[in-house]
C-alpha cells in the first residue's frame, strides 16, 4: 500500500518546489493504531493521516470533516450525513461501513479510545452515507466528543489482521502498529520505529490544503538539550516541547522565535483511594488515602508557586481547578489554590494517625509533560518536611503509562496530565472521577479509583442535561465537590512553548495537537 501510494504522491507533485518539515518532539510514536493510547502526542500525529467525522479547525471550532452534516432527530439519536467520493489512501471507498466497523473496533477491551464513544449504545446504517448514533440518553456534546475518534477502512483492517486493537500495555503489536491508511492529509512513507517517520501528502485528499509541504520528517529526541541543539544545528526546523530553561536562549539566536500560548491541560498529583492497602507503602493494614486529612495534608505540603516559578521558570499558571479557563464549564471562582501551609498539613497527618509521616510509591513520567521528572523531584523534597518518605520511580512514557494505566492500575501516588477533550469539563469528570464502570467506560482513567456517590449523579446529570444554564451549574457543584474533597491534586497549565526557524509557520493550538494541514515553509 505504501509504495502504491508513494507512487502516485510521485505522479501528481509534478514541477512543484520542495518544501520539506523536519520537526522533533519527545513525543513517544509508539503506534500508527489511532485506538492505541489516548494521549494527545499520539492522537495528534495520528490524526494527520487518519481523519475523524467532526474535525476542529486552527481556533477549535468543530467543522465538518467525514460527516458533511449532524443533527439531532430525536433526544436520544443523532444522524450524521456522510461526506461522499472520500476514499482511503488505498483507494478503497469511504462509506457507512467503515463508521459501524470503527465503532465496534474503538469499543474493543484493548482500544484506549472508548471514552469518546461511551455515550453511544449503538451506530445504525440507515444507507451507504447517512448514519445514526443512538445514545443511552441525551447526549449534549456528541459531536464534539467524537472529534478524537478517527475512522478505519474496514476493509484494510480485515485484509491486514488489524480488526482488533493491539495491546500496548502489553507490547503487542499489529499491522496496525507500523502502518496506516486512513483518509487524513498524510501518510506515512518511511517508518523506523520510534525513532523516525517520514509523511508525505496524500494526493487523493478530498479537502484543499493549506500546507505546501512535500515531505514531512519526524524525528524523537527525547532529551530535551538535543532537542534545542539540533534545532539551533539546523538539523530540524520546529521542535516541541521546549523547556522553559531554554526559552531565552532560542530567542537570542539570530533566525529563531518561540511560538507560545495558554494550555487546556491540567498537570495534577493524585492517589490511590481504592485498595485496603497500598501496594508501594510501609503502612501495612490500611491505605492511608482513603483519609481526606492525608489527602489535604500532601495538598498543603506541596508550594506549587515555587514550583510554577523556580521549575517551569514562569511559564506555568498555578491551578485551583481540574479544568483550565478556556475549557466550558470552567469556574473562575472556584480556581483558587488552598495556600501552602506545611504546619497545618504535618498537623493533619498526627490527626490522620501518621505523626512521623509514612513512606509511598510515586510514579511520574519522565519525558511526557514539561520538566515533569523535575517537578516530581521537587515534590518529593516538599513531603519530606512534612515526613512524608516518597520513592520517586521516574520512568519514560511508554514504561509510566505501561504500570499506571495497567488494569489494576498499579499505582499509589502518581503524576498526570488531562486535556478534556471535548473542550468541556465533562470529558475529565467522566473520565477521571466519576467511580469506574467498565459498562459505561465512565471512569476509564480513573487511576486512583475514587468513588463518590454524590458526585456520580451529577455527573450522570450534567452528560444528559440539555439547558445550558442547568448543566453549568451541575458542573460547577461537581468541581467543587472535588475540589473540597482534595481528591485530586491540580498543579498547573504549563504554557505551550514550541521553537520554529523564520520561514516556518505553524498555528499553535491549546489543545497542543500539530496540525500539519496549517503548515508552510519557505
Amino acid at each position: 500500500m505504501l509504495a502504491a501510494a508513494v507512487a502516485a504522491f510521485a505522479a501528481v507533485a509534478g514541477a512543484a518546489s520542495a518544501a520539506t518539515l523536519k520537526w522533533a518532539s519527545d513525543g513517544d510514536l509508539s503506534s500508527l493504531d489511532p485506538y492505541a493510547r489516548q494521549e494527545t502526542f499520539l492522537l495528534s500525529f495520528d490524526g494527520n493521516i487518519y481523519e475523524p467525522l467532526v474535525r476542529r479547525d486552527r481556533n477549535l471550532r468543530l467543522e465538518p470533516a467525514l460527516a458533511l452534516s449532524w443533527a439531532q432527530t430525536s433526544p436520544t439519536v443523532w444522524r450524521f450525513v456522510l461526506r461522499q467520493g472520500v476514499k482511503f489512501q488505498d483507494g478503497t471507498p469511504f462509506s457507512a461501513d467503515d463508521v459501524l466497523f470503527s465503532f465496534g473496533r474503538v469499543r474493543e477491551e484493548t482500544s484506549n479510545l472508548k471514552g469518546a464513544v461511551a455515550a453511544v449504545t449503538e451506530v445504525r446504517k440507515i444507507d451507504d452515507f447517512t448514519v445514526d448514533f443512538v445514545t443511552d440518553a441525551p447526549d449534549p456534546i456528541l459531536p464534539a466528543e467524537l472529534a478524537d475518534w478517527d475512522i478505519m477502512s474496514k476493509v484494510w483492517c480485515e485484509m491486514r489482521d488489524a480488526v482488533h486493537p493491539a495491546d500496548l500495555a502489553k507490547g503487542e503489536e499489529s499491522y496496525a502498529t507500523n502502518h496506516a491508511n486512513g483518509t487524513g492529509p498524510f501518510m506515512p512513507r518511511e517508518r523506523e520505529g520510534d525513532a523516525r517517520t517520514v509523511l508525505v501528502p496524500n494526493p487523493g485528499w478530498w479537502d484543499k490544503p493549506e500546507h505546501d509541504l512535500d515531505t514531512v520528517e519526524y524525528r524523537r529526541i527525547a532529551n530535551p538539550s538535543a532537542r534545542v541543539a539540533a534545532l539551533l544545528s539546523g538539523e530540524v526546523d520546529m521542535i516541541y516541547p521546549v523547556p522553559p530553561q531554554e526559552v531565552e536562549r532560542i530567542s537570542g539566536a539570530a533566525g529563531f522565535r518561540i511560538v507560545q500560548g495558554p494550555e487546556l491541560r491540567t498537570i495534577f498529583l493524585s492517589f490511590d483511594q481504592s485498595r485496603p492497602e497500598l501496594l508501594e507503602s510501609d503502612v501495612k493494614g490500611k491505605n492511608p488515602f482513603k483519609d481526606k486529612r492525608v489527602r489535604q495534608a500532601f495538598y498543603l505540603a506541596i508550594d506549587e508557586e515555587a514550583i510554577a516559578q523556580k521549575v517551569m521558570r514562569g511559564q506555568a499558571r498555578p491551578a485551583g481547578l481540574m479544568v483550565a479557563p478556556g475549557v466550558n464549564g470552567y469556574a473562575p471562582e472556584l480556581d483558587r489554590r488552598f495556600p501552602y501551609d506545611p504546619v497545618a498539613a504535618r498537623k493533619l497527618l498526627a490527626e490522620a494517625g501518621y505523626p512521623n509521616g509514612f513512606a509511598t510509591g510515586m510514579d511520574c513520567p519522565s519525558d511526557r509533560y514539561v520538566n515533569d521528572e523535575q517537578i516530581c523531584l521537587t515534590v518529593v523534597a516538599m513531603l519530606a518536611k512534612i515526613g512524608v518518605k516518597a520513592n520517586l520511580l521516574a520512568q519514560p512514557r511508554a514504561k509510566f503509562f505501561a504500570k499506571v494505566l495497567a488494569p489494576d492500575f498499579d499505582t499509589s501516588f502518581y503524576m498526570l496530565g488531562w486535556t478534556p477533550a471535548a473542550g468541556d469539563a465533562q470529558s475529565m469528570l467522566v473520565s477521571l472521577a466519576h467511580t469506574r464502570d467498565v459498562k459505561t467506560f465512565a471512569g476509564n482513567f480513573n487511576v486512583s479509583g475514587y468513588s463518590n456517590p454524590e458526585l456520580d449523579a451529577l455527573i450522570d446529570a450534567i452528560r444528559v442535561e440539555t439547558d445550558q444554564k442547568k448543566r453549568t451549574e451541575a458542573i460547577r457543584k461537581a468541581l467543587a465537590i472535588l475540589r473540597d474533597d482534595f481528591a485530586f491534586i491540580p498543579l498547573h497549565q504549563q504554557t505551550l512553548l514550541w521553537a520554529v526557524r523564520d520561514g516556518v509557520t505553524v498555528v499553535l493550538q491549546a489543545d497542543n495537537r500539530f496540525q500539519l494541514r496549517y503548515v508552510n515553509v519557505r
